[in-house]
């Protein structure tokens, strides 16, 4: 190349050189500008995100109508039971509202008992303190989040498993190990963060979404709050304190949480097809259904049978009452049985089953025994049942189906309930 074209090529570069490093230098000042507003940006894109999903997440809530009569009404959509972002949503605005089931108090009948549990994305901690006193916290170390306990049992405090922070049965911040040079840090701002408690009868109940207040034991504005007019019925219908607590049972089921509610809500419907053991020790013709604010009353008279077994353990009268959205008490013969329903994912729930007895025959090994393998099986078939339905739910060939108008207004009234909640 001679000189004279080499400085050619070099006047024709220049301009798109100057252009290129003029372009990049845009560039990184426009990443830079990002850079330096990313939770600006971030937080309006979240904001959106979130706005759209509650905008879908509403339409599906209108696709059923609680106002049409249950003889011409449509069941809500499949995607009430299918869809993950409705999950979500509804995980809000149902569990995180009100008064919540979450355990029972002889888990706290003596000081430093404690249990834990969670419900939804919440981690709790249930304790009694040495004057008695319950208390309830987020189960999250104040720290780095670790879980600061697990199952149930006693402790004097609670230490953390991470890195030994320890918190007393108030909560409050005890030690913060290797913290000696931390600045603007004061210790009673990082005790656990506190929960809403209270009891009704053997219950343990907490609110996620109330200021914190006094402790309610036993508090009749709490019991209202929870059961509305029918507290006092069910009270006088043994549901109380009396009964002797046995054991627990745990189940983990392939199905919606809603699911399970609804075949529980079904007015007996499905007892003669798929309860057979069950069905000849009632007398369904009797079958009635009450509902109140938030709650639904179920009652059948015992049957006549040719197991003694079964009139023992049904009695002459069963009771089964739903107290929205997920906790049921069973009020039959000697036994009261509680099944508390805990959402896992749009297709995944944990059942729990807690056994409390007639406190005469809390010795009667053989007459529980053979009670509890009844129950077994009932749950066992109950569990074919719905996670059935969850399968037919997620096919396209269904939508929505139908009432059956004589027997299932407590399923009804449940979805109407929900309706009202997820449309505040």
């Amino acid at each position: 190349m001679t000189m004279t074209t080499a400085t050619t090529m070099a006047v024709l570069l220049k301009p798109m050189i100057s252009a290129q490093r003029l372009l990049l230098f845009q560039t990184q000042k426009h990443t830079s500008i990002i850079a330096q507003q990313p939770k600006q940006h971030g937080s309006l894109l979240v904001a959106s995100s979130v706005r759209q999903s509650d905008n879908y997440c509403q339409n599906l809530v209108d696709e059923f109508d609680p106002n049409i009569p249950i003889e011409k009404a449509l069941t809500p959509p499949s995607s009430w039971y299918t869809d993950p972002s409705f999950f979500d949503f509804e995980l809000h605005r149902v569990f995180y509202r009100g008064w919540q089931a979450v355990g029972y108090t002889e888990q706290i009948k003596n000081p430093r008992d404690f249990f834990t549990g969670r419900l939804g994305n919440v981690e709790f901690l249930v304790c009694r303190d040495d004057d008695g006193k319950i208390h309830a916290f987020h189960n999250v170390c104040r720290h780095h989040a670790s879980l600061v306990a697990s199952g149930n049992g006693q402790k004097s405090c609670f230490v953390c498993p991470y890195h030994g922070w320890t918190y007393g049965l108030d909560g409050a911040l005890l030690k913060a190990t290797r913290m000696n040079r931390i600045q603007n840090f004061d210790v009673n701002e990082f005790g656990l963060k506190l929960l809403n408690v209270a009891t009704w009868g053997p219950f343990v109940l907490l609110n996620l979404d109330k200021e914190i207040l006094p402790q309610q034991e036993g508090d009749d504005t709490v019991g209202n709050e929870w059961l509305g007019s029918c507290s006092e019925f069910l009270g006088a219908n043994g549901v109380d304190s009396s009964l002797s607590y046995l054991c627990r049972r745990v189940y983990e089921i392939e199905c919606n949480w809603k699911v399970f509610c609804d075949n529980y809500l079904d007015g007996g419907y499905h007892v003669p097809y798929a309860h057979k053991g069950l069905a000849s020790g009632l007398n369904l013709n009797s079958y009635s259904t009450t509902t109140y604010e938030k709650v639904s009353i179920q009652s059948c008279d015992g049957g006549s049978t040719e197991s003694e077994d079964d009139i023992d353990r049904l009695g002459s009268k069963a009771l089964y009452a739903f107290i929205y959205p997920n906790f049921m008490i069973n009020r039959y013969g000697p036994w009261m049985d509680t099944n508390l329903v805990l959402p896992l994912g749009p297709r995944k729930c944990q059942v729990i089953f807690d056994y409390f007895i007639e406190t005469h025959l809390k010795d009667d090994k053989d007459f529980i025994e053979r009670s509890l393998v009844d129950s077994e099986r009932v749950q066992t078939e109950d569990i074919k049942l719905c996670e059935g339905v969850q399968r037919g739910l997620e096919t396209p060939a269904y939508s929505s189906g139908r009432y059956a108008p004589t027997v299932e207004n407590a399923m009804h009234h449940f979805h109407q309930l929900l309706h009202d909640i997820l449309k505040e």
